[in-house]
């Protein structure tokens, strides 16, 4: 079945917003709109719609006009499996001790690497993004500076790839929680694919809100590669289960978010220990100190 896109760029969120709003109504429909910020300093917004029919170019062009967008640029897609194309194209992602790959790759894991086995049709959390390269690159830091946790929790875990790379480097079973029900279940079969069924315990919760969370707390480790906004809001509930003296990871922030999360963590007595950026993106450590 062929695939037909509709792109076109302007500036500001309100506008764009308003013609995806506008391109759902089109005939033929298309199967998705998205629209996203160019990330480039421009302010302008890429709108997109995706079409399993040929799309009617008179009606695209007409809305652009009304919207104030650039003309609409329609590319029909070939037929494509995407699952091979991207084991093709994902590289191994090396951070720090951490060597994550494709089951595609298996030959090429160094010696001295510790593997994560995540593969490429499991879309969220592949090591490929620089959120999850900057946590793996903070538990790495922390495992050098002598860091030895005795409880870790992974709070909106998705694949369990750090809750893993915990397991790996430290003997602990970190409680990895998710409140998507098909990440618990990617999570899990990640273990199984990793040899590591029953290493971590994989868990749909909300935050902190579930039993196997309350029973282990309180942590000496806690990582969360979410979004800003859950981040802001998990701050209290972070400091109340945190050990003293325990470390939080965070990430899942562009880069002009850090200050506010690192601000809202502050006002809970948890102060930052080192940020990096890669990319777009901030990782931050932070540890609630010793009276």
């Amino acid at each position: 079945m062929p695939t037909f896109t509709a792109l076109t760029t302007l500036p500001g969120k309100a506008p764009a917003e308003a013609l995806g709003t506008a391109l759902e109504d089109l005939q033929p429909e298309p199967t998705g709109v998205g629209i996203f910020e160019i990330e480039d300093g421009s302010g302008l917004w890429e709108v997109g719609a995706y079409f399993t029919e040929t799309p009617d170019t008179a009606g695209l062009a007409l809305l652009a006009t009304i919207h104030g967008a650039k003309d609409f640029t329609i590319s029909e897609l070939p037929e494509t499996d995407w699952v091979a194309h991207v084991k093709r194209e994902l590289a191994p992602v090396v951070a720090g001790r951490f060597f994550v790959y494709g089951s595609h790759d298996a030959d090429k894991v160094p010696a001295d690497a510790v593997p994560l086995l995540i593969e490429a049709a499991m879309a969220f959390g592949t090591g490929h993004h620089g959120t999850t390269q900057g946590c793996l690159r903070a538990l790495d830091r922390l495992a050098t500076a002598g860091l030895a946790p005795a409880s870790v929790a992974d709070i909106g875990c998705g694949t369990a790839v750090l809750a893993m790379a915990a397991a790996r480097i430290w003997p602990v079973t970190p409680v990895a929680g998710d409140i998507d029900p098909v990440a618990v279940e990617v999570a899990e079969a990640n273990l199984a694919a990793n040899d590591m069924s029953g290493r971590v315990t994989c868990i749909e919760a909300t935050g902190f809100d579930h039993p196997a969370i309350a029973g282990a707390a309180p942590f000496d480790l806690i990582l969360a590669n979410i979004l800003k906004g859950p981040l802001v809001e998990l701050a209290p509930e972070v400091a109340r289960h945190l050990a003293t003296g325990g470390y939080v990871v965070l990430s899942g922030l562009l880069n002009e978010q850090a200050d506010e999360v690192t601000e809202a963590y502050a006002a809970q007595g948890i102060t930052l220990s080192h940020s990096e950026k890669i990319g777009d993106w901030t990782t931050l450590t932070l540890q609630h100190p010793a009276p």
